[in-house]
């Protein structure tokens, strides 16, 4: 998985001089080497053929466990959640055999101490209340009561209740984002897509997307697409996307800006019929990475990128995107996207390495907590 915040430099390997030992050592490693690849081999092989096995499905089980997990000496168990395991991938709902999807969902179900049925969360709000629509458990927002909040939203601190500013826009265009702004506006617990809240709020979700899909074949003429609606955007990527279209790069635009082609499908669905999505932000704000990347990666279509600089922290690999981090980028990018795409081999292996990370993923979580 990506490292948020971890460092990244590269140590170099130490060099010594050469001695009798040293030769030594070479020799007995050299003999041994034809061993230990063998034994790795057929360690792989043995490993591939219990993850091809549908019956051994479980061998997922523990992977959404990274994020809320306690050790016990059989191994790694889900605070107040049943331990069952998944019975296969890919099942039908109607075929008694459930999905990726049914198995996530329950695997992330929290158990909690309050009846949340008899007592819902009260929530004092500022604003319409459309914009709280709906709560992970039976809740009430409300604009104006006599009864003692649970929480307050919108509002700065007026009694004992936590304070909460939630929001899912850029700081780049509402001042209140930015958390120093609203610690100074009074909020104690600040949810933003900023890693550095107290509750970071990203867009991606797993639930929210079929991750297992297959990629489909490309079948659109032209090489891109790109779903931009505002089109005040404070960064470049308007006139990144008019350069690229300048560099012979043939974009079907979805959004109401620089429109060619209808908006009303299913974005996710028309990606996959595409090599590349510009997945262009409104602003190129640290962190802030929206369902435009997420979207890309899910539906198999290279994505390109503006927008955040530490887009690495989010992405499956350095590879897994081409970024036009400045106008000057545009013309090398436009390459890169033509050589990609008259060169079916190469495309094949970055779209491999794009679709592959989540199975990756699921491994290495595997390991880390078992």
């Amino acid at each position: 998985m990506p490292n948020l915040r971890g460092s990244r430099t590269h140590e170099g390997l130490p060099i010594s001089d050469a001695s009798p030992i040293s030769v030594s050592n070479k020799k007995r490693w050299s003999t041994l080497m034809p061993w230990l690849i063998a034994l790795v081999v057929i360690a792989q092989l043995a490993f591939l053929g219990r993850l091809g096995n549908a019956k051994n499905a479980t061998f997922f089980h523990s992977w959404p466990e990274l994020f809320r997990t306690q050790h016990s000496s059989s191994g790694v168990k889900v605070a107040g959640v049943r331990n069952s395991g998944i019975r296969g991938l890919g099942g039908h709902r109607n075929s008694g055999v459930e999905t990726c999807e049914e198995w996530l969902e329950r695997e992330d179900t929290l158990v909690y101490s309050r009846d949340f049925n008899k007592d819902p969360i009260w929530i004092l709000i500022s604003g319409d209340k459309e914009d709280f629509k709906t709560c992970a458990v039976n809740c009430s927002f409300r604009s104006n009561w006599s009864r003692k909040a649970d929480a307050t939203f919108k509002l700065p601190k007026k009694s004992k209740a936590p304070s909460v500013h939630r929001s899912m826009e850029s700081a780049s265009y509402y001042e209140e984002n930015n958390i120093t702004q609203a610690r100074r506006d009074g909020f104690e617990i600040v949810m933003t897509t900023s890693l550095s809240s107290d509750v970071p709020v990203g867009y991606f979700s797993w639930a929210e997307y079929d991750i297992m899909a297959p990629v489909i074949p490309k079948s659109e003429k032209a090489l891109a697409a790109a779903f931009i609606s505002n089109c005040m955007a404070s960064n470049f990527r308007l006139e990144a996307l008019m350069e690229l279209e300048k560099e012979n790069i043939k974009i079907d635009s979805y959004g109401r800006c620089h429109k060619n082609r209808d908006e009303r499908v299913d974005k996710v669905e028309i990606l996959k019929r595409y090599k590349f999505s510009l997945a262009f932000e409104n602003s190129n704000e640290e962190d802030y990475v929206t369902e435009k990347f997420f979207q890309s990666l899910v539906a198999g279509s290279v994505p390109v990128v503006i927008g955040a600089p530490n887009i690495e922290d989010f992405a499956p690999s350095s590879d897994s995107y081409l970024h036009i981090k400045d106008l000057k980028d545009v013309r090398s990018i436009a390459e890169q996207m033509k050589y990609l795409a008259g060169n079916p081999d190469a495309y094949n292996r970055l779209l491999r390495d794009i679709h592959g990370t989540f199975t990756r993923i699921l491994l290495t979580m595997r390991y880390e907590w078992v």
